[in-house]
């Protein structure tokens, strides 16, 4: 039951100054951000592909308030793309955005949002690389899913992320399905209520199985956003029914968890995509890593402990 409790704290600004001052903090942030710099991350990025593993980078802080930081952020992504540029890497290298980020919540949001990651995308398919729009709370979906149908007019290899434990997620999958685009299934990561989201990981868990055979059965290209052996498993036997090759879907895990599973996927030919976030402002990305599974939460009082 910390989860929520967790989630709460992501929105506190009390909390993130604690956080951030805490000893240990360095040292597990570390863990799930690889870096704070685009030099510092274009190395690891080398490294995974070097290794067969794929990457999508997301630069982190999505709690902007100003135009000025919406700005900001699709600057931040415009640079990412002329450094990878130069590394011909294709769609070994994509990038995920946070729509927010790009001042989605602000007066005129919907639009500014859309006018600051057109460029983005743009850049992007530029370099034989794409986007894919992260999903956030559910009160931000509508205005998502516009973005991204409006994005693949020109550009219809832009991706969207769906949610599991939301209650309209199986009828999006149908229609996402359907229309040929690509599409990231996990399970959630945001406090919801109970009027829009399962609240008991089992259902959450049915949830995604019912959504991934949906994804599968369709003409999109599935991308599974999950670190669950057992569903990493359904999702191969679903793939082996609904007659998909290896590299008509792939799997997406974060940077730091269950290192080991992306080389093993990848060794037996598997698309393999690690979920690579960097960037100075990391609160809110680093609080939903911990309420997603207790033991990122153990870890992190360990390390305060034994730094304290």
């Amino acid at each position: 039951m910390l989860g929520p409790v967790i989630l709460a704290a992501s929105r506190s600004d009390k909390m993130r100054r604690f956080v951030s001052a805490a000893p240990g903090t360095k040292q597990v942030v570390a863990r799930f951000i690889a870096g704070e710099t685009v030099d510092q991350v274009i190395p690891i990025v080398q490294d995974a592909v070097a290794k067969g593993l794929e990457v999508t980078l997301d630069v982190v802080g999505e709690d902007i308030t100003t135009r000025e930081q919406a700005f900001a952020a699709r600057d931040a992504y415009l640079e990412l793309i002329e450094h990878l540029k130069d590394l011909d890497l294709g769609t070994k290298a994509e990038m995920s955005i946070k729509l927010s980020m790009f001042g989605q919540a602000l007066e005129g949001g919907h639009e500014l949002a859309l006018a600051n990651v057109r460029p983005v995308v743009e850049a992007a398919a530029a370099i034989g690389t794409t986007v894919t729009l992260d999903a956030e709370d559910h009160t931000t979906l509508d205005s998502m899913f516009a973005i991204h149908e409006e994005l693949r007019k020109d550009f219809p290899q832009t991706g969207c992320v769906i949610q599991a434990y939301l209650f309209r997620t199986e009828a999006d999958a149908r229609r996402l399905a359907a229309s040929g685009s690509r599409v990231r299934l996990v399970k959630g990561a945001y406090k919801e209520p109970a009027e829009v989201a399962y609240q008991q990981k089992a259902e959450t868990d049915k949830a995604y199985v019912r959504i991934l055979r949906i994804l599968m059965e369709g003409e999109g290209y599935p991308m599974i956003g999950s670190h669950d052996p057992r569903l990493i498993s359904i999702a191969q036997e679903l793939a082996r029914q609904a007659g998909r090759k290896l590299d008509e879907y792939e799997f997406q895990m974060l940077y730091g968890i269950r290192s080991e599973e992306h080389l093993r996927l990848a060794a037996e030919g598997h698309r393999m995509r690690v979920y690579t976030a960097y960037g100075t402002d990391w609160y809110g990305y680093f609080m939903r890593r911990l309420a997603e599974k207790p033991a990122n939460l153990r870890f992190f009082v360990r390390s305060m402990v034994s730094k304290g």
